[in-house]
């Protein structure tokens, strides 16, 4: 099971916090990785974590957005993307992926498993 959360409407310049529950695995040496599509756009990379906590950004949110914590025993994977200074392009259904390889993909089709994602709605 795959749970992302925690979207919503927000000006420009404002901050929100996305979390991501996975369960019903082993999750042993797991990585996250956070994707986005807006629509009529392909679904792009935000953001990645590896087992060992290294973090990877797009450049469009580097510096913005960050894992504020990332947690994972054998059961349960949890993971959690502070946005912050948000902008009208960040307009998006977000989306998070259980990494099997722990490496940090950055690349939609290296991920098999995809749960519902949430929307974020920036306004100007």
């Amino acid at each position: 099971q795959l749970q992302a959360s925690g979207g919503g409407l927000v000006q420009a310049g404002g901050s929100l916090r996305l979390s991501c529950a996975a369960s019903g695995r082993t999750f042993s040496n797991y990585g996250m990785g956070w994707f986005r599509q807006a629509p009529g756009k392909e679904r792009e990379f935000v953001a990645a974590i590896s087992w060992n906590g290294i973090t990877y950004y797009a450049d469009s949110v580097k510096g913005r957005f960050t894992f504020s914590s990332f947690s994972r025993d054998n059961a349960k994977m949890t993971a959690y993307l502070r946005m912050n200074s948000l902008k009208p392009e960040d307009t998006a259904v977000y989306y998070c992926a259980p990494d099997s390889t722990g490496l940090g993909r950055t690349r939609a089709y290296e991920y098999d498993y995809w749960g519902q994602g949430t929307q974020v709605t920036v306004s100007s």
